[in-house]
């Protein structure tokens, strides 16, 4: 598969999230076999069914096995990305028709919205928008949070285009100039803040209070402005750049802080689950 015709696709069906990813090429789906075997028998270990069920359908001389692919992708469980087996919507019928679920016909229906919902959004890319929001939304964040947070990826699309302009090529040289504004205003590069947290591989603005993300935005946008004004080249020029943007942040910050008489970095996250210790294992919160 080309991968740069692959997009990470956060698809939800009753609630339960479906990993997946879209072929722009094919204009198609794979989708995480685990995670379809999950939502339709509701097993409590879905890997072990489908094991179970794949090495049933190989004895059967079942072509579905050829048919599977694998992709990297995030774990539910600790944030990771591993090689996962995957189905095209196709796939996933024939599946569907090996595994007994009460939810088979909303399953396939769901599959059919889907393919066409995700077309559509070429042509009308306000959908995928709508799309995003009730991800956010299902998952408990206020309208206001996500309002910020659609501004906040704007935001910081301006800012890496002005910093490509000033010759920032390089993928480091982007997280390098990103922490250079984390560390004026909050005191943490973006992997201490996410450790501080309790994070790994999760988003961390997904995972900050809206104060967090407004004063992450507010040090973004002050960076993209000054740039623009002062057009550094390089890194060591742009770095001075985004340190004085941070410290916009961080005057901002002092401020509020000195009226509240409280931080507002937090170590809060909008995790369901905890990491319990460094073999990543992990426990639901109550």
């Amino acid at each position: 598969m080309n991968q740069n015709k692959l997009q990470t696709i956060s698809n939800l069906f009753e609630g339960k999230e479906i990993r997946s990813v879209w072929d722009s090429e094919k204009e198609d789906y794979y989708f995480s076999v685990v995670d379809v075997i999950s939502v339709l028998t509701e097993s409590p270990r879905p890997r072990k069914y489908w094991n179970a069920l794949k090495t049933k359908l190989d004895s059967e001389g079942s072509q579905l096995s050829s048919k599977l692919g694998q992709l990297k992708l995030k774990s539910q469980k600790d944030g990771k990305g591993y090689l996962t087996d995957v189905l095209d919507t196709k796939g996933i019928l024939r599946l569907i028709e090996s595994v007994p679920s009460p939810k088979a016909e909303p399953f396939k229906l769901w599959l059919a919205n889907l393919g066409s919902e995700r077309i559509d959004e070429v042509f009308d890319p306000e959908i995928a928008i709508d799309r995003v929001v009730d991800y956010y939304r299902k998952r408990g964040y206020t309208d206001k949070w996500i309002k910020d947070r659609l501004n906040g990826i704007v935001n910081r699309k301006q800012l890496t285009d002005v910093w490509k302009e000033g010759g920032i090529t390089e993928n480091k040289e982007y997280a390098i100039l990103t922490n250079e504004i984390y560390k004026e205003w909050s005191g943490m590069k973006a992997s201490e803040y996410k450790e501080f947290k309790g994070l790994r591989k999760e988003s961390l603005r997904d995972n900050m209070s809206d104060i967090e993300v407004i004063l992450t935005d507010l040090g973004e946008t002050a960076t993209r402005e000054l740039a623009k004004e002062h057009n550094p080249y390089g890194l060591e020029q742009n770095k001075m750049i985004a340190r004085m943007g941070g410290n916009v942040s961080r005057v901002a910050r002092d401020n509020l802080e000195q009226k509240l008489g409280k931080s507002i970095v937090s170590n809060q996250n909008n995790l369901s689950y905890q990491y319990l210790d460094k073999k990543d294992k992990l426990e639901n919160k109550k």
